[in-house]
């Protein structure tokens, strides 16, 4: 699975940082996620989506989709 997450935070201009202490995670996870060295929990994605104010499949996305 793949993600749009770095794009979308840097369009609202949050740092990794902000982002995690939204979503009560640490920003070494969020940066794992960004590139793809993690899949979150449902539960996470539900959060990113919510403070990243976007769809959650406009988060993520399987192999080469877009």
């Amino acid at each position: 699975m793949k993600n749009n997450i770095r794009n979308i935070r840097k369009h609202l201009k949050l740092s990794q940082e902000e982002l995690a202490n939204k979503c009560g995670v640490t920003r070494q996870t969020i940066n794992a996620i960004e590139n793809n060295k993690y899949d979150p929990s449902l539960a996470l994605a539900f959060k990113l989506s919510i403070h990243l104010n976007t769809q959650i499949e406009k988060l993520f996305y399987y192999g080469e989709e877009q």
